[in-house]
């Protein structure tokens, strides 16, 4: 008999996001308001101990409404990652401005804290500093914060934290999502913890969350008829979805544990394979195991990353490479790079392994077995 495909991080639901599902529908707050709704909020700011998170339709959406916060305007420039999936610089376009892409660290794969500094620095002397700087929290793990926010308040660049990945990791016993002006959460569905598609923006400032909830329900004024002063935006969750959330954030830390159970099954299963290395921990946190990945160098393995990617599909797994760096992209093409040969050379090397909550012992198993048999093979 066939066996099931085995998905790359699939969503991992159970009888209790269901329950509380269908609570919130026999309720009739079918809407992007509602009990739900003001609980998933509650828990999540509780979550990343700050004062106030606002539940989005995406992720994009929090990063977009915190590019505006931040004061980014038409002409702008943004820092961020290159090593990151699209919707990091997506948003800063979305306002007119341009990003300037920064390469990574091979301790982390997150920015590089000294190229940060650096062009900081530099644009510090020129009078050309950025509006903003975007980290993300890479694969799961936090960006390094210390030199991060010193380098950022030394010269008064606010800083957006783009934690889409990283609910539940730690940076220096804080959880990510907390630092900077604000910080962004995704719930898509391949994230650790789903809503079938949502986002969320954290912060501290006051001032941040009440200009987000305004602009996300398309800037209504608070009077009886539809009185609207600025442009707003249609960005709100459903309440429907943010009960699911609320059960998702029940099971975060089992489903924390069961990530962690994977990458260290496939450490041990495949750490000794000459040329396969690991997306490196770092010493400063404690990441949420969204994803493990592998660094390929194919010289010593005696096949490509791409040839392991192939050997995956025949076996019905689905695997992916590691993000293709923004500055690679088409669409970014012209955009200021401030070096790349670390997060190019992640690109071309790396591959993420599936990771879901729910991978069974033996789908781990499987896995393995895919990847050493593209080993055996081209030796053979």
């Amino acid at each position: 008999m066939t066996e099931p495909r085995i998905y790359l991080s699939p969503p991992d639901v159970t009888d209790v996001e269901r329950k509380l599902l269908l609570e919130a529908f026999d309720s009739n707050w079918v809407a992007p308001v509602g009990p739900d709704l003001d609980a998933f909020e509650a828990r999540c700011a509780e979550l990343v101990g700050v004062r106030h998170a606002v539940a989005l339709s995406s992720g994009t959406a929090a990063l977009h409404l915190a590019l505006i916060a931040a004061g980014v305007r038409r002409g702008d420039t943004v820092l961020a990652p290159s090593f990151t999936f699209a919707a990091t610089a997506n948003a800063v376009m979305y306002l007119g401005a341009r990003p300037v892409f920064l390469d990574s660290t091979p301790k982390s794969w997150n920015v590089d804290p000294e190229i940060l500094a650096d062009e900081l620095r530099g644009r510090a002397v020129r009078g050309q500093l950025p509006r903003a700087v975007i980290t993300v929290d890479m694969y799961g793990q936090c960006a390094d914060y210390g030199p991060i926010l010193d380098a950022c308040d030394r010269y008064g660049v606010p800083l957006i934290e783009d934690a889409a990945e990283a609910l539940g990791a730690t940076y220096r016993g804080r959880p990510a999502g907390s630092f900077g002006l604000a910080g962004v959460l995704s719930f898509n569905g391949n994230k650790i913890v789903t809503t079938g598609g949502g986002g969320m923006l954290v912060t501290d400032d006051d001032s941040v969350a009440k200009q987000v909830r305004h602009l996300s329900t398309q800037a209504r004024e608070p009077v009886a008829h539809y009185e609207h002063r600025t442009v707003g935006y249609n960005y709100r969750l459903s309440n429907l979805l943010a009960a699911v959330g609320r059960g998702q954030l029940q099971r975060l830390p089992r489903m924390i544990e069961a990530r962690k159970a994977t990458f260290d099954h496939y450490r041990a299963a495949l750490g000794d394979l000459p040329g396969v290395g690991f997306l490196p921990v770092a010493d400063y946190g404690v990441p949420n195991w969204w994803l493990t990945c592998l660094l390929i160098d194919a010289d010593k393995f005696g096949a490509t990353r791409d040839q392991i990617l192939a050997g995956l599909q025949r076996a019905d797994i689905e695997g992916r490479p590691t993000w293709k760096p923004m500055h690679l992209q088409p669409a970014y093409q012209d955009c200021v790079m401030r070096g790349g040969t670390v997060s190019a050379g992640l690109f071309h090397r790396g591959l993420c392994l599936p990771s879901g909550s729910a991978l069974t012992g033996h789908d781990r198993e499987r896995v393995v077995a895919a990847v050493r048999s593209v080993a055996a093979g081209q030796k053979g």
